[in-house]
């Protein structure tokens, strides 16, 4: 093939493989959007179409507020970026894209984030083994998801326990009315949080992408601004559509909330959110706000929490990075044979 007819191939397979990183991160907006708008939908503070507008709302507001450290972990802190090509993303976010689908399907609150990462580990294993894996970015990212569940677990625990005390002489009917208020301010905040940890994957991963193709200078500080607005465009979109499957998991099969659970469990993951955000360490959305209202859901009494379905969740947790990481290989494969 001529160097021009092979560039313009390559400038094509890149284009293709940024739409297909803007899907995923459309998939990731639709697939947990469950986590920033279940508990103020099943609380009846906001109506359906009214909830997913708000969510996708805060969820690109947050290209203004967070600086873009996990986008940098995930673009250069999980693998080596030199063993990366078009061959790894491909098979990095088809794995992704394909355990996202299949756990929306059942209605399993599945974790994007770590989706995307098993993608991206399982296709460079797959080309280059262990040794291109970077131990540090992999082992906070595989740390916290046993950390963010906890963490928000702990703080919607510890939000409950003090708005009790602080109402404890008030009126159910007053406790509910400044709860369906201030839930509208705890849910802007989670969404706030899912946009600005979320959104910074996929711009992560492109930002990899751009490196690996030469498409970027190599001591770039950040990626272009058209990446990093677009990917924030996408996951809003993707939220706006919502996942109703996921929505009744997660807003009424692991407890019932009233308004005043849904607060505190919005507040304690946002608070999650913002902190892991700010260190630059890819969580799970989903993880964290489970967390958290199984944590409002046990200040009331164990057996409020369905325990048999947040069983459930922990074990499609666990499978998310082998399973996407065992497609990615696959696909990574099969894109070798493709061109």
């Amino acid at each position: 093939m001529e160097p021009a007819l092979a560039a313009q191939a390559a400038l094509w397979v890149v284009i293709l493989l940024v739409v297909l990183a803007l899907a995923f991160d459309f998939m990731n907006g639709f697939h947990d959007a469950a986590n920033s708008i279940a508990t103020v939908v099943s609380t009846g503070v906001l109506r359906p179409g009214q909830a997913v507008l708000f969510a996708a709302f805060f969820n690109f507001v947050a290209i203004f507020v967070f600086h873009l450290s996990v986008a940098a972990t995930v673009g250069k802190g999980i693998v080596t970026p030199d063993v990366v090509d078009t061959h790894v993303v491909f098979g990095a976010l088809v794995g992704a894209i394909t355990w996202n689908l299949v756990t929306w399907y059942y209605g399993i609150p599945s974790s994007s984030s770590h989706a995307l990462i098993g993608g991206i580990v399982g296709a460079v294993i797959a080309k280059a083994g262990t040794g291109a894996l970077i131990a540090s970015g992999i082992g906070k990212t595989v740390l916290f998801i046993f950390v963010s569940p906890m963490l928000g677990f702990l703080l919607g625990s510890l939000m409950m326990v003090a708005v009790s005390r602080l109402f404890r002489r008030s009126t159910p009917r007053r406790v509910d009315r400044w709860s369906r208020r201030l839930q509208l301010v705890s849910a802007g905040a989670y969404s706030l949080g899912h946009g600005g940890n979320d959104a910074q994957k996929t711009i992560g991963i492109i930002w990899l992408l751009l490196l690996a193709t030469g498409y970027m200078a190599p001591g770039a500080a950040a990626p272009p601004a058209w990446v990093i607005v677009s990917c924030y465009v996408a996951i809003a979109l993707g939220t706006m559509f919502g996942g109703w499957r996921i929505v009744k998991t997660m807003g009424q099969k692991i407890t019932k909330l009233k308004p005043v659970g849904g607060f505190c469990a919005e507040s304690g993951g946002a608070l999650t959110l913002f902190l892991a955000t700010t260190l630059g360490i890819p969580v799970s959305t989903t993880h964290t706000i489970t967390g958290a209202i199984v944590g409002v859901g046990s200040t009331q009494r164990a057996s409020a929490v369905r325990w048999g379905v947040a069983g459930n969740i922990v074990w499609a947790w666990i499978f998310t990075i082998p399973a996407s990481a065992l497609v990615a290989a696959g696909a990574y494969w099969l894109s070798l044979a493709l061109y």
